[in-house]
């Protein structure tokens, strides 16, 4: 019991850092990781150039295929009113980084929730008694 109530608090206090978050400051990390990934970035510094990115749908990617070639439009109107596009590399390096990023906040997690020490006297051994663990 005393586990679960220790996860029940590291996931609650997960939960609640994560709301503290505002939504520009969520976008701004992922457009940090978007830029160390490749992606380049276009400021919308010309009328027409923020009429196209209104067009676009906000801080999602799209695929643009031509022949062979795929890139990757991300639009950003809230934090720097521009655009990033990236080549297929680009956007896998930008996916594994992600990857990466939640295994390593899962095993923080993990590694937050087991800290606690276990208290295995509530454990009912039956015919073979507490403590076989230790032998």
């Amino acid at each position: 019991m005393k586990m679960l109530t220790s996860f029940a608090v590291i996931s609650a206090t997960a939960v609640a850092l994560a709301a503290c978050q505002t939504p520009a400051e969520r976008i701004g990390s992922k457009e940090d990781t978007l830029a160390a990934a490749g992606f380049t970035v276009l400021p919308a510094n010309t009328p027409q150039r923020k009429t196209e990115l209104a067009q676009l749908p906000p801080n999602k990617f799209v695929p643009k295929t031509t022949g062979d070639t795929t890139q990757y439009v991300y639009a950003d109107p809230v934090v720097c009113g521009c655009l990033y596009i990236g080549d297929q590399k680009a956007y896998g390096a930008y996916r594994q980084d992600v990857l990466a990023k939640n295994i390593a906040d899962e095993q923080q997690m993990a590694a937050m929730t087991y800290q606690d020490n276990w208290d295995w006297g509530g454990w009912d051994w039956g015919p073979w008694g507490g403590g076989w663990w230790r032998r």
